[in-house]
């Protein structure tokens, strides 16, 4: 049993050897070395607990990527050993994974996970336009990709200004361009060149008199319709100005009226989508952590809440959602103006965030480490008592009585001298006085 043991314990750490050798350490010679070819580059900090724990995330992507004959090399760097790369690449927090491409940086602003790494550097370090030739290559990536943008025509004014978006939003989407003849059967254009959107099991075509600028029109339209979201997908819906009104539920313990409120919202996605789609994104989110915090309180799950991303605002409906009209009520009144905006960033209401945050904070290291918390209060409290009974307890110095003594007699003596002296002579002053008189 031992032997067994031993031998799975070695096969273990060989594995973690090998994953490891793919992501090389680098150093501060790395900012001349960066342009001969593409790196992909994890900043790190030992101290950093999060980044112990991305570690093994960090060397599956390394080993992954050699797999699949990736031209990009991984490495990662030790901030605090070379700090002038990190000022020099603009490193603020841990760890960040930036993509370096020629004299180009490209940051990683998706989830901590293999699969969403691996996918970002395909994406980026490739041509930030892929053209698709064949029917074939079309119909592939649909069958990849849930969402993606499409130019199609020739040259023009239009895919110049494509190009530049895409260079600015590669990060998060997919970019195409492709011949009008190589799309399916069932895409019907108004005429070329135009940019498409692809999502939804659907297709919406650009409209620069309906949507205006290409680059906000992109930015709206780069989520899907409906979908699930938790707090980091929210932080990136903050960036298209939209509202976002969700079903709060809780998959663990799924229930009727959760799954209808999912279903309402799936609903008003598809089939309201021409009168909401400027101004809402929908979707649903497991567990209401991340919204007690926005709104400071505890909110029932399931239930039905809009936010404004913009401002820490928050919408909640006045009656119960029992039907999609009852729901296109709700969003109505958000947009006329007679729902309450509750919430918000004012002054005051960021100070209670802030408490309302420490002390949500405390509780949940409570309930990890209890033992630590109450030594962690105690310390200043602690202080405080033994501060207050120093000097509760303070002794006067007996020397210092004793040498001020005399002096005080001295003082007493003398002042005792002269007021008698001063009785003494005016009861002279009132004998002669009466001498006189007699």
């Amino acid at each position: 049993m031992a032997r067994i043991r031993h031998f799975v314990l070695k096969v273990f750490l060989l594995n973690i050897t090998v994953v490891a050798a793919y992501v090389e350490e680098l150093d501060g010679t790395f900012k001349e070395t960066r342009l001969n070819e593409p790196w992909l580059v994890e900043f790190y900090a030992p101290w950093c607990d999060y980044c112990k724990v991305f570690e093994s995330v960090w060397y599956e992507v390394g080993a992954e990527l050699k797999s699949l004959g990736s031209p990009v090399n991984v490495g990662k760097i030790d901030t605090t050993v070379h700090n002038n790369v990190a000022s020099e690449f603009g490193i603020r927090g841990y760890p960040t994974i930036k993509l370096f491409k020629g004299d180009q940086s490209f940051d990683y602003k998706g989830p901590r996970t293999k699969d969403a790494i691996i996918d970002f550097t395909n994406r980026v370090a490739g041509p930030i336009v892929r053209p698709l030739t064949s029917p074939h290559l079309f119909q592939h990536v649909m069958s990849r990709h849930d969402l993606f943008f499409v130019y199609i025509g020739g040259e023009s004014s239009l895919k110049e200004e494509y190009l530049k978006v895409a260079a600015e939003y590669i990060v998060y989407i997919h970019f195409f361009s492709a011949p009008e003849n190589i799309l399916p059967k069932a895409v019907t254009l108004q005429g070329v060149p135009t940019v498409a959107v692809f999502k939804d099991g659907t297709y919406y075509l650009y409209s620069e008199y309906e949507d205006g600028d290409l680059s906000a029109w992109v930015n709206r339209e780069r989520f899907l319709g409906y979908q699930q979201m938790d707090s980091f997908t929210l932080y990136h819906m903050g960036e298209t100005s939209k509202l976002v009104a969700l079903a709060v539920v809780d998959e663990m313990n799924p229930s009727e009226e959760s799954i209808r409120y999912k279903t309402l919202m799936e609903r008003i996605a598809t089939e309201y989508r021409n009168h909401y789609n400027r101004e809402f994104q929908f979707g649903y989110m497991n567990g209401n952590a991340y919204i007690n915090g926005l709104v400071m309180g505890e909110v029932l799950m399931p239930s039905i809440i809009a936010l404004n991303l913009s401002n820490d605002g928050y919408y909640l409906p006045k009656q119960q959602i029992e039907t999609l009209e009852d729901l296109v009520q709700f969003l109505d009144s958000i947009l006329d103006g007679t729902a309450q905006l509750l919430g918000g960033n004012g002054f005051f209401q960021q100070i209670h965030r802030t408490v309302y945050n420490a002390k949500s904070t405390l509780m949940s290291m409570f309930q990890n480490a209890p033992g630590f918390v109450c030594l962690l209060l105690s310390l200043p409290l602690g202080l405080v008592v033994f501060v207050l009974y120093g000097i509760c307890t303070a002794v006067p110095d007996d020397s210092s009585q004793s040498d001020s003594s005399p002096l005080l007699l001295q003082s007493h003596s003398e002042d005792t001298q002269g007021a008698t002296s001063a009785e003494q002579k005016a009861e002279e002053q009132k004998s002669s006085e009466a001498k006189k008189e007699d």
